[in-house]
């Protein structure tokens, strides 16, 4: 069995930061796509932050120049270092990986529980 556990949520002020964490444990053979998404109250969840196997990120419009995803392959840990934050960054903020569990075998979708982000002062 996998699970990702995120970490690092919090109240900041406006203009402050937060570093979330995701790791990863259990059955991982090896992890392929690593995701940060967000939903806010009374809306769709939505895409934050990307970043490939092979290390190649992307961003949401919203969140380019201030958020930064990375990530620590020993450690199935994915990262999302969070600047000059807005109080509309305010939300739940999940992870998701996808995993592969053996050599050869198709990766599973996986999502971490989440992990709340008020942006406030």
């Amino acid at each position: 069995q996998v699970q990702l556990v995120e970490s690092g949520g919090g109240l900041v002020q406006p203009g402050g930061s937060l570093r979330l964490s995701c790791a990863g444990s259990g059955n991982i053979f090896s992890i392929y796509a690593m995701d940060w998404h967000r939903q806010a109250p009374g809306k769709q969840r939505e895409l934050v932050a990307g970043i490939s196997a092979g290390g190649s990120s992307n961003y949401a419009d919203s969140v380019k120049g201030r958020f930064t995803i990375s990530r620590d392959y020993a450690k199935n840990t994915v990262y999302l270092q969070m600047d000059s934050l807005k109080p509309e960054d305010t939300a739940v903020y999940y992870c998701r990986a996808e995993v592969q569990i053996a050599r050869g075998t198709i990766p599973i979708e996986t999502w971490g529980q989440g992990t709340q982000v008020t942006v406030s002062s």
